[in-house]
């Protein structure tokens, strides 16, 4: 016993030594298992000239989804920058340098244990940034020895052989991000009447042939080219419509600039012994679309409108809509001044000819085809502007969409249009149509206020059904004589009429026609002053009204699509209004004539 317990104490002494060795154990070899995981990513990039050059000390800012400010680098002298220790998410990247352009690019994303790598072009005309690739980043989440391990098991082999561009997207730059024209598209539309050109009496102008094409250059810039070209009308003389659009995607906002020129001839009906000369236009328009947050966004714009023709104008035509999202809905508000912007409510099921994809460029063809409303008063030439008030709600219950909007419009130069005038008739006050045998008589002020109620059905996925009831502004005659222009403007006076509006549109799956039929019951004993200044989406005309779309098979090899297109347009001739003038001639006021056109729509 006693020798036992002698042995404790020599045994106390080894607890210190033994955890001094440990400690100096590990300060000598740290473990390797205690490195922390890489979790965040990182945004690297390399600016360079259009020549290739690296562009050391560029100004590079990095911005959240929330387009907030978190950091700011300068290039080294390579031309390279990085941005370390990024939670993954979304960001936005500015590049400034003197005497260039500057390019942005946003939703450029971070994923944990990469590296996103940018390729930034600046140039004088264009600056782009593109995301080359996606690279793991050092001590990042995958390194090599896991993509082994992965490629090496024979449970995962197949999916990696399903998905090589797992693999390829790491390794090698996309050739199609890196291209100086991309997205590349286009619609060509020849068009054919039964003699007369019928877009005349909605102010808009279809002169045979239409094109639009869209591209992006280096991603970021927008450049849109659409035409309108033909004989003009009545005149038998060429005529062309010619418009231009660049855009640009910045942070939250997608600012755009056209250009847009017209030439046309009228025919001389009015008066025989002299032409008249040849109506000139020019207008640039500066427009945008903000996305202020989730539920709220704003689009505006302003256009100013050169015009020469037996005066030269000039006038300025602004716009602006607001919308947000309100439960099983949206709420809008619209103001519009000056020209009448018709394609601030286009359905793509409706006008787009082709698929909704070309809907931009539908729209910009249906831009270009708005034509100034130009009139004369006492021999001077007016253009129709317009004041559009509307505020419309949208609420949707499943298949059922409910619209309820309201609107004031106030006109000044009203246009109504005469059907064949007599040569001799309001002499400096009758202007010939540029699109038919008809003639725009310049009818004063005209102020108006109106609501239209619209209920749509989707019976499925192919078919809507729409009714619509609301208050039309239109001008009805009073008594009094007529023997002169002025008597005209002093009986027709501004009132409302109750209309009543179904239409159909769908699909034919079997076939892939695509159309719309509308008809509109109302009281057709007054006259309505046309275009339309409401923006909203069902505007069908008077009458029974009809239009189809069909897809035609192509060739084999053949790099474009082709649809055959048809548009009745008041085929019950309704809407005409007969007035007689106290010397027994007689005149014809109409809405919207009756027309047949056909055409074809390739699009590429």
């Amino acid at each position: 016993m006693a020798g036992a317990r002698s042995l404790v104490p020599n045994r106390l002494w080894l607890a210190p030594v033994a955890a001094f060795a440990a400690t100096a154990l590990l300060s000598v070899c740290p473990l390797q298992a205690g490195v922390p995981v890489r979790i965040a990513g990182e945004l690297s990039g390399m600016v360079m000239d259009p020549a290739g050059k690296p562009q050391a000390g560029a100004l590079v800012t990095l911005f959240n989804r929330q387009d907030r400010l978190l950091q700011r680098v300068a290039t080294d002298f390579s031309g390279s920058f990085s941005f370390d220790d990024l939670l993954p998410d979304l960001y936005s990247v500015q590049v400034s340098f003197a005497t260039f352009v500057p390019a942005m690019k946003d939703r450029v994303q971070v994923k944990p244990g990469m590296r996103s790598l940018l390729e930034i072009n600046l140039s004088k005309v264009f600056s782009s940034v593109q995301l080359v690739t996606t690279i793991p980043a050092p001590n990042g989440l995958m390194n090599d020895s896991w993509k082994w391990t992965l490629r090496t098991d024979s449970s995962l082999r197949p999916v990696l052989r399903l998905l090589p561009q797992l693999n390829a997207q790491n390794t090698a730059p996309d050739p199609a991000r890196s291209a100086v024209f991309s997205s590349s598209r286009g619609l060509v539309k020849i068009s054919a009447s039964d003699g007369l050109h019928t877009m005349a009496a909605t102010g808009e102008a279809d002169l045979g042939t239409q094109f639009a094409f869209a591209t992006s250059v280096y991603g970021d810039n927008h450049v849109k080219v659409s035409g309108n070209v033909g004989y003009g009308g009545s005149s038998g003389s060429p005529a062309a419509a010619i418009r231009t659009t660049y855009s640009r995607d910045l942070l939250g906002a997608t600012p755009a600039v056209s250009v847009t020129m017209r030439q046309m001839a009228l025919a001389p009906i009015v008066s025989t012994s002299s032409s008249l000369p040849m109506l000139r236009t020019i207008s640039i328009s500066l427009g945008d679309k903000t996305q202020v947050n989730d539920a709220l966004s704003v689009e505006y714009g302003v256009g100013i409108d050169m015009m020469s023709f037996i005066d030269k104008l000039h006038y300025i035509s602004p716009y602006a809509r607001i919308t947000h999202l309100i439960p099983h809905g949206s709420a809008d508000i619209t103001w519009t001044s000056g020209n009448a912007r018709p394609e601030l409510g286009m359905s793509p099921a409706v006008n787009t000819s082709a698929s909704e994809a070309n809907a931009d460029l539908q729209r910009d063809l249906t831009s270009l085809a708005a034509m100034p409303r130009v009139s004369l008063d006492r021999g001077r030439a007016r253009i129709q502007r317009g004041d559009d008030y509307e505020l419309g709600v949208t609420q949707r219950y499943g298949s059922r969409e409910y619209r309820f909007a309201a609107y004031r419009e106030s006109i000044s130069n009203t246009t109504l249009t005469i059907a064949n005038p007599d040569l001799s008739l309001f002499q400096g006050d009758l202007l010939p149509d540029m699109f038919s045998r008809s003639a725009l008589f310049n009818a004063g002020r005209f102020d108006t206020i109106g609501y239209m109620a619209t209920v749509t059905q989707d019976i499925d996925d192919n078919y809507h059904v729409s009714a619509s009831f609301g208050s039309t502004g239109v001008m009805v005659p009073g008594a009094g004589p007529l023997r002169n222009a002025d008597d005209l403007r002093r009986v027709m006076q501004a009132g409302n009429r109750p209309a009543l509006t179904l239409r159909v549109a769908g699909t034919i799956r079997e076939m892939g026609t695509r159309f719309v039929a509308s008809y509109q019951w109302t009281n057709y004993q007054s006259a309505l002053p046309l275009p339309q200044f409401s923006t909203q989406s069902v505007r069908s005309g008077p009458g029974l009204n009809v239009m189809l779309r069909q897809p035609i098979p192509s060739p084999p090899g053949v790099p474009w699509r082709m649809e055959a297109t048809a548009e009745l347009r008041n085929m019950l001739a309704e809407g005409y209004l007969p007035l007689s003038m106290t010397d027994g001639r007689a005149l014809l006021l109409v809405n919207t004539p009756r027309s047949v056109r056909g055409g074809l729509a390739f699009v590429f």
